[in-house]
Formats: C-alpha cells, structure tokens, sequence
C-alpha cells in the first residue's frame, strides 16, 4: 500500500478503499458492515483502519477508524492536519513531546475526546486492543519526529 501523503517521508499519497465514497446521499453503518483492511504502511504493522467518509488522499473531510491491537506503539510524530479523535472501545494512551515516556501520557477510555493540532508532537500507545476514530480534512499523512521510527523505512511491509 501506498505510503499516505504530505509530512510522510516519501511524500506518495496513500488509496484506501472507502466504505463510503461520495456524499450525495446519506451513510449508515453498523459494525458488521465495516470492511477492516492492514492500515498503510506509514504506521507500525498490526493496525487495522476502515475509511467510512472521503479519500484520505484528498483535501476532503475525512472519518477513519483505526483498531490497534494490545501493546501497539506508535512513536512521536506528527500530521499536517487538526485531528480529532474519539476513542470508542479499549485503552488509549497519548503524550505530547519528541521522545516516548509512558510515565507522561493521559489514560484515554471509551467516549475520551482529544484535538491534536498540526503539527503537535506527540505519541500513543494501547494496553488493551483499541479502536479509535479520527476526524480531519485530507490529505492524511505522519512524519515521524525520528526517521528511524518511521516503519515505512524498516522494511516490515
């Protein structure tokens, strides 16, 4: 898959099937009906994302919702975009800063609420298999605050 856009290293934009598409009428999911795929490479493997509005390749409002399992790390970094993220289900841990320190990070559960502006450096990690769900406006992208964190660059996919 593709790497996914502006603040990646690569700067390639990422497609990842939709399960909605266009807006011109309105869209209704239930759980059973969403279609998890591998997230993109530009995240550490074992994540999982459905795409349920817009392209996250394009300048469009976009909802995600990405499930990590237990234990999923992602080191610092940041996005192009505001985020807004609500987590639905599990653990989620996040952090403001350049470098991973657990003893600093706010415990988020199930209706926890958090804006991420651009460019905001910061980390995540779960305890318990998590699923969250982003809000923004494409083109999606994370640039790894250290290169070396960046698992497009490890060859792991």
């Amino acid at each position: 898959m593709p790497d996914p856009g502006p603040g990646g290293s690569s700067g390639t934009s990422v497609v990842i099937p939709a399960v909605a598409t266009a807006q011109e009428a309105m869209s209704a999911f239930t759980p059973a009906q969403l279609k998890w795929q591998a997230a993109p490479p530009s995240l550490p493997p074992g994540a999982q994302i459905v795409v349920l509005e817009g392209n996250p390749a394009q300048a469009v409002p976009i909802t995600m919702r990405l499930k990590f399992p237990a234990g999923y790390v992602i080191a610092p970094h940041y996005h192009p975009a505001l985020e807004h993220v609500t987590v639905l289900s599990g653990r989620f841990f996040i952090a403001m800063g350049e470098t991973l320190d657990k003893s600093k990070g706010t415990a988020l559960g199930p209706g926890s609420f958090v804006v991420m502006p651009v460019g905001m450096r910061h980390y995540a990690w779960t305890t318990a298999e998590t699923i969250i769900q982003l809000h923004s406006v494409g083109p999606w992208g994370i640039t790894y605050v250290n290169p070396a964190d960046d698992p497009r660059g490890s060859g792991s996919r």
